[in-house]
C-alpha cells in the first residue's frame, strides 16, 4: 500500500505539501520533527488528506498531478 498525502502548515496555513510513503505515521512523524528539509521550515504539520494506493505506479502519478497548477487547484478546492 501507499499513501499519497497532503500536509498543511499550522505554523502558516497558506503553506502545503504534497508527498507519498508507504509508512504514513512514520513519515508524518519525520516531517514534525524536522528530518526533512523541505518542511522543517513551517511545521508543525497536520495531515490534510490522505488516499491508499494499491498500485506504485497509479500513486506516483496521482502525487506529481497533485504538484502540477491543475492538481494544486484541485487540491485547494477539495482538501
Amino acid at each position: 500500500m501507499r499513501y499519497v498525502y497532503i500536509l498543511r502548515s499550522l505554523a502558516d496555513a497558506q503553506r502545503h505539501y504534497v508527498g507519498s510513503t508507504v509508512d504514513l505515521r512514520k513519515r508524518f512523524a519525520e516531517h514534525n520533527a524536522g528530518q526533512s528539509n523541505h518542511t522543517a521550515k513551517y511545521r508543525p504539520w497536520e495531515i490534510a488528506t490522505y488516499i491508499a494506493f494499491s498500485e506504485n505506479e497509479k500513486a506516483d502519478r496521482f502525487e506529481q498531478y497533485l504538484k502540477s497548477g491543475s492538481g494544486r487547484s484541485f487540491a485547494k478546492r477539495h482538501f
